[in-house]
């Protein structure tokens, strides 16, 4: 079975060496010609919480994609997807699987270029950061490594077992009959902890050691939980026996559960920077408007507000605009919590 892997960023070089380590095979494809060139050179090496050096791997620019590949798993950023998913067209058969991993709600816009016939997803449960061409430090324990995914009717069927066994090479993947329930799931986690990384500048880590930052990743997810029940979507455990709906709250006893939950819950992600802050360092277009822009968007839809997640929006976009420098934790200032639902 051939397959492609199109996006490899930070956690594309963890995947490609651990399935390349594992005895399987994929072509790694990225327009980041220098990234390309060190992968094939020296292999990709992975640091941090897991330690591989210099696995070989084969990768590509798209431009060198040959042929028709069976599966194709998405992790380019989802503000690339007209170019690569493109790029990707001439290379997909009739019976190609497009898995998308991709942050957000993405199956829509992949399945508009794709064709929803050729499209799943899933959602990725661990975080790492790109070093330099060919090395990427994974940020996670490697007990988190797990991977959700499933068909968007819901059904169980042959290519989803498929990518199913890809993808147990590089963690532990679990199928999923509740897509949008897992991908609610980690909307929630992505943007209270991805979305306050990126407007306050710091790590996971440095989000829950201070009481004001971690009432702020709560409070989007009390935001969040209550759009998902308004829509009626059921959310799924990323983890088993940790369920977002304890970020729900209605009261300042509430919220100190809700914190205690997330500092519990995300001990072995600590040291994880978010992918949108990553680039914002870098000077690259970050992809608040597909994590935190689409509960902003799916509040005003439903006619619930969402002023925590909307302070971290405005924060990145001041940031984009040239308004402001990088963030950093003086931009806790900005949020505005009631008093009765602070810590």
């Amino acid at each position: 079975m051939r397959t492609a892997l199109i996006g490899v960023g930070s956690l594309g070089t963890v995947i490609g060496a651990l399935v390349s380590k594992n005895g399987g095979e994929m072509t790694l494809v990225d327009a980041n010609r220098a990234h390309v060139e060190a992968l094939n050179r020296d292999g990709a090496t992975v640091t941090g919480k897991m330690r591989l050096d210099n696995i070989p791997v084969k990768a590509v620019t798209p431009e060198n994609m040959t042929g028709v590949y069976d599966v194709a798993i998405l992790l380019a950023k989802q503000t690339y997807n007209d170019v690569a998913l493109k790029q990707l067209m001439p290379h997909l058969g009739p019976d190609s699987v497009v898995c998308t991993l991709q942050n957000g709600v993405p199956e829509d816009n992949v399945a508009r270029i794709v064709g929803k016939e050729r499209t799943v997803g899933g959602a990725v449960g661990w975080g790492a950061s790109y070093l330099s061409p060919g090395v990427s430090e994974l940020t996670s324990d490697v007990s988190a490594m797990r991977y959700e995914i499933g068909e968007i009717d819901g059904g169980i069927t042959e290519r989803i077992n498929e990518v199913a066994k890809i993808l147990n090479l590089a963690g532990t993947c679990a199928i999923t009959e509740n897509l949008m329930g897992i991908r609610w799931a980690k909307v929630i986690q992505n943007s209270a902890m991805s979305g306050m990384s990126a407007a306050l500048g710091c790590t996971f880590g440095d989000v829950l050691d201070s009481d004001k930052a971690a009432a702020c990743a709560a409070h989007i997810g009390n935001e969040i939980v209550r759009i998902v029940r308004k829509r009626g979507i059921r959310l799924e455990d990323m983890v088993p026996g940790w369920s977002y709906y304890s970020l729900a709250f209605e009261d300042a006893s509430g919220l100190k559960s809700a914190v205690e939950w997330l500092r519990e819950f995300l001990k072995p992600h600590r040291a994880l920077k978010a992918s949108m802050l990553q680039d914002m360092e870098k000077g690259i277009k970050c992809e608040i408007d597909y994590i935190n822009g689409v509960c902003s968007d799916w509040g005003r839809n439903v006619g619930l507000p969402t002023p925590v997640c909307d302070t971290v929006i405005g924060i990145v976009k001041d940031f984009e605009k040239g308004l402001i420098p990088l963030p950093t934790m003086g931009c806790l200032d900005r949020f505005r919590l009631s008093e009765a639902f602070e810590l």
